[in-house]
């Protein structure tokens, strides 16, 4: 009997209190539960190929607070994260910088590999040389630079305090440090910075402990502290301002044992890849990803028993895959990983111009149900524009999320800020099978630019192409203020998602997908337009403080 059957409200809560409660009539009246089950909701013969936007997960109960859902996951087969945020290996979204803060947040960063072999390497060494609160690369100066100068670059950079080295290099011999307060009332512009420096310092040299460093810095009252080799020359610097900042990072993402952050950096499928993986090993790499459109080929397989014979303590990490199929041939040869995704991505136009690809949603289920069958954790790359699209693309079988234009507008993120024609405050962003990402004329033999067009044509099986075929495009994003602040928020997100939900783990989301007990419902084009913001004459959509 319906609890509501057209009687007055009074009769209806009669018969609710005839029953024991509620559920009992749940359970004796409706033989099915609310919603549809995932292999319904991915029926492609039946509601085709699905996006995230295309379904919502219905809720669940809440028993508990938010901060106790734990979102730890398997990158790997032999590595876990605290949190299951991947940034792409693109080159205007992960350096080391990125890298470093993205790992210390729980998460895992992958290096691009749109430069020299040298100049991943280095990055790949610095994330492993990071201790919280040294700054590896801090910006130096010479004992040329003006006091004008200085204060151009404290304008610039927001802080005004700068090693002064001989050649005005990282490396070289630290003769003084220049502040804000030795040049701010200094009116001679011309000056040498030489004129106003200190040159008495406090200085720690090579690996002098974090906490060591720090009771020196707070003993001499100073802001920064230089950090010296047995030579005399600057190798790192610890400022008193940072250290407050990066102290405690719980969820940092380091190997069982390992002090080190853990490392992760993209290759291509080339013989001299080969070469460059090298450098990356000595450098202390702990997972490689296979950088490539199309995963499934004789190219990708050829390298992943290659990296595996030769560096079998290396976790590698094949794709990009879409199909069943695609997976299965870099199982066979000994992937750690896979990642998904043809054509998701907000700067690609794979699926446009190729005709060849799948969306997201669907291509996330298939190739995850099946790696799971081998123990093989699964990246969900492309398609995330928000929270929602992570919680999705995790309850579809995804162990972790790759994203590219979420982060791509970070501090962290490589390139500079520049403010666009509506005064917004903007950086450069490029799918990495833009014309602009596979050929850069302007580049100098040796450069960094003069070696993107190697990386970005190979990813896409261009090298040696007369005519270049775009399968990307170039453009800016707006300002999303530094990971620090970013990641939690997107932490956070997923922790409430999963509360709403009903569950209190990753694990526990995707066993109640399987058993069918987190349940989903189709959105029309209605329903999506519903379930975004209407009905304002305008709005401010501030996603967090």
């Amino acid at each position: 009997m319906p609890i509501l059957n057209g009687d007055s409200m009074a009769d209806s809560s009669a018969k609710v209190l005839d029953y024991a409660t509620a559920l009992d009539v749940l359970k004796n009246e409706y033989s099915e539960r609310d919603g549809i089950d995932v292999k319904t909701l991915t029926d492609s013969r039946v509601n085709g190929g699905l996006t995230y936007n295309d379904f919502l997960i219905l809720p669940g109960y809440i028993g508990f607070p938010a901060s106790e859902v734990t979102l730890d996951t398997p990158v790997t087969k032999r590595i876990t994260l605290k949190t299951p945020f991947i940034s792409s290996p693109m080159d205007t979204v992960t350096e080391h910088s990125m890298a470093i803060h993205i790992a210390l947040l729980g998460g895992l960063g992958v290096i691009h590999h749109n430069c020299s072999a040298d100049e991943q390497a280095e990055m790949v060494r610095k994330v492993k040389r990071f201790e919280n609160g040294f700054i590896l690369d801090p910006v130096v100066i010479s004992p040329k630079t003006t006091v004008g100068e200085a204060k151009a670059l404290k304008e610039k950079w927001g802080f005004g305090g700068f090693p002064v080295t001989e050649n005005g290099t990282l490396r070289s011999k630290l003769v003084g440090i220049i502040t804000t307060r030795d040049i701010q009332f200094h009116d001679e512009l011309d000056d040498p910075v030489t004129a106003v420096m200190s040159k008495d310092l406090v200085m720690a040299f090579q690996n002098t402990s974090l906490r060591v460093a720090n009771d020196l810095l707070s003993k001499s009252k100073k802001g920064k502290l230089p950090i010296v080799d047995n030579k005399g020359n600057l190798i790192a610097l610890l400022s008193r301002s940072d250290l407050m900042k990066n102290l405690h990072y719980p969820l940092a993402s380091k190997l069982p044992q390992s002090k080190q952050l853990i490392s992760a950096a993209a290759i291509g499928t080339r013989p001299e890849d080969k070469d460059r993986l090298q450098k990356l090993v000595d450098a202390g790499l702990d997972i490689v990803v296979l950088d490539s459109s199309q995963g499934n080929s004789m190219y990708q397989i050829e390298m992943i028993k290659y990296i595996k014979e030769k560096h079998p303590s290396l976790d590698v990490i094949g794709g990009n895959v879409v199909t069943r199929e695609q997976a299965a041939s870099l199982i066979a040869a000994g992937v750690d990983g896979l990642r998904i995704g043809m054509g998701s991505g907000s700067a690609c136009i794979t699926q446009e111009v190729m005709a060849v690809g799948r969306p997201q949603a669907a291509a996330v289920y298939n190739v995850t149900q099946f790696a799971k069958r081998f123990g093989v954790p699964c990246i969900a790359d492309g398609g995330i524009q928000n929270v929602g699209h992570i919680v999705k693309g995790l309850a579809l079988g995804a162990t972790t999320v790759m994203m590219g234009g979420l982060l791509a507008g970070t501090t962290e993120s490589p390139g500079q800020y520049f403010v666009s024609r509506e005064g917004q405050l903007v950086k450069a962003y490029r799918g990495m099978g833009s014309i602009d990402a596979m050929e850069d004329k302007k580049a100098g033999a040796g450069s960094k630019n003069a070696k993107a067009s190697n990386a970005g044509t190979a990813r896409y099986f261009s090298e040696g192409d007369r005519l270049l075929v775009a399968q990307g495009v170039s453009g800016s994003v707006l300002d999303r203020g530094s990971v620090t602040k970013f990641v939690p928020y997107l932490m956070a997100g997923v922790q409430h998602s999963l509360q709403d939900i009903g569950v209190k783990s990753l694990d526990e989301l995707q066993q109640g997908v399987a058993d069918g007990t987190v349940r989903f419902e189709l959105r029309t084009v209605s329903a999506q337009a519903e379930g975004n913001v209407h009905g304002l004459h305008t709005f401010d959509k501030k996603l967090y403080s």
